[in-house]
């Protein structure tokens, strides 16, 4: 069900038309100016139907801030100016007031169509060991990033990609390549940082026999590894200066030099360059080339962070337990109610990666088939309320309060660690409930009903 957002100072107005596209199954939330919007998160609607004129800003303030969601102005000033003027600013489209019922409901469901077609899908990465993988996540940070992806990859371009650690730049880079024209010639991959400074220079760009002590043997570097493909400098905010100098001519020139020789040879190399700092502000103390931070940043990636990414955190978290359970041969076990807050309100320094190191001592230290919060092993954040201790027994006709946490823990405990041996019956008198709440509080919840054996008569 699409969401939309309508902003209209007039109460009567705002309520009719909210009635209206409810009928068409929308689901509609509403405020009175464009201040009233401040905290709603804009982006979490399909489309915002604003008027222009409004008490303080006007509807028109609405459409940067909640890009990419598409707005919709509508006028009582049906003039040409204002409409022209509504569509230069980025509005999705112009309808005047009053405004026909059927009109605006077929504008509405062509807005929506466009968005939903537009609306790129997550790529496909091939990792380094030759499975497949899909991005995931849904969030508008994640959907500009799908967008740039593929826009990027064909353009044969260097691209930035800027990012916290854990934020998975690897994965984008190669998502970049496998959409791109060289896609069949290497993908070479290089952690600038974990490179020593001394043996950074020898790695990418080769050297000689006898160049310096302990070259026994000419050797070729990685970017004349990666000719004719791309390149994909991680961390290149930690390369020295001297190898930002040779980078910056592979980039001008397409010529490396080997260390300790005098010929140069040419390569044709996509660079693409990832760094969780800001290479503006390194470049002003002096760390990073300014000339090199120009040449890499023709096109620029930014990812979230996983702590803004809203539910994605859980979208995530379920693919990486299903691996780690398939890794450890634990399959089955699920993440508590209390658990899954717990990684909802989690802000993820670490990121991703943070995460599924989270999710794996999950599996190994849990002991019965749900994954409580203790087991993820969290490092303490703000003070949450505890929950209460649970309850022996579940009256019938309770519905818990969605925060009510250790109420639905206890029942999914239970249920789980007994139906192996206890028939629907038992178990719903053992809760105090009735079976057919019981058979309510499992679909709710998603436990499925195991099948057993008849037991003989």
């Amino acid at each position: 069900m699409a969401k939309i957002l309508i902003v209209e100072d007039e109460a009567i107005i705002r309520s009719a038309l909210k009635r209206l596209l409810e009928r068409h199954d929308y689901h509609v939330s509403e405020a009175g100016s464009v201040e009233a919007c401040a905290p709603i998160e804009l982006h979490g609607f399909d489309l915002i139907i604003s008027d222009l004129r409004l008490p303080g800003e006007p509807g028109t303030a609405l459409i940067e801030r909640a890009a990419p969601v598409p707005v919709l102005i509508m006028t009582s000033y049906a003039s040409m100016r204002s409409a022209v003027e509504s569509l230069k600013q980025g509005a999705v489209d112009y309808v005047a007031k009053p405004f026909d019922h059927a009109e605006l409901v077929e504008t509405v469901a062509r807005i929506l169509h466009q968005q939903s077609m537009q609306k790129s899908e997550p790529p496909n990465v091939t990792d380094e060991r030759g499975g497949r993988q899909t991005m995931i996540g849904d969030c508008a940070g994640m959907q500009q990033v799908y967008t740039r992806i593929r826009k990027t990859a064909p353009a044969d371009v260097t691209v930035l990609i800027q990012g916290e650690s854990g934020t998975g730049k690897e994965l984008v880079a190669r998502a970049i390549h496998q959409q791109s024209q060289r896609v069949k010639a290497p993908l070479i991959c290089v952690n600038c940082a974990a490179i020593p400074e001394t043996l950074i220079e020898s790695e990418l760009f080769g050297h000689e026999k006898g160049a310096f002590t302990g070259a026994s043997a000419a050797r070729t570097g990685l970017v004349e590894a990666a000719d004719g493909g791309t390149l994909f400098l991680d961390e290149i905010g930690e390369l020295p200066l001297d190898a930002q100098a040779r980078l910056l001519r592979v980039l001008q020139e397409g010529e490396i030099r080997k260390i300790g020789s005098v010929e140069t040879r040419h390569v044709n190399v996509r660079l693409i360059a990832a760094t969780h700092r800001d290479l503006r502000a390194l470049s002003k103390s002096g760390e990073f080339r300014l000339d090199l931070y120009y040449r890499l940043n023709v096109m620029q990636i930014d990812l979230p962070p996983l702590r803004e990414r809203g539910d994605d955190v859980l979208e995530i978290a379920d693919i990486l337990l299903e691996k780690a359970c398939k890794r450890h041969h634990r399959e089955g076990l699920r993440l508590s109610r209390a658990a899954r807050q717990d990684l909802r309100d989690y802000p993820w320094p670490g990121n991703v990666r943070e995460l599924e190191n989270a999710l794996e001592r999950g599996v190994i230290l849990a002991e019965g088939h749900l994954i409580h919060p203790d087991d993820l092993g969290l490092a303490p954040t703000a003070t949450r309320p505890k929950p209460s201790a649970p309850a022996p027994t579940v009256e019938s006709g309770d519905d818990p309060a969605e925060g009510d946490l250790s109420l639905e823990d206890y029942f999914q405990h239970f249920v789980l660690e007994h139906q192996d041996h206890m028939s629907e019956t038992e178990l719903a008198q053992k809760l105090g409930i009735s079976r057919k709440n019981l058979w309510e509080r499992r679909q709710r919840l998603g436990i499925p009903r195991k099948k057993t054996a008849r037991r003989p008569s």
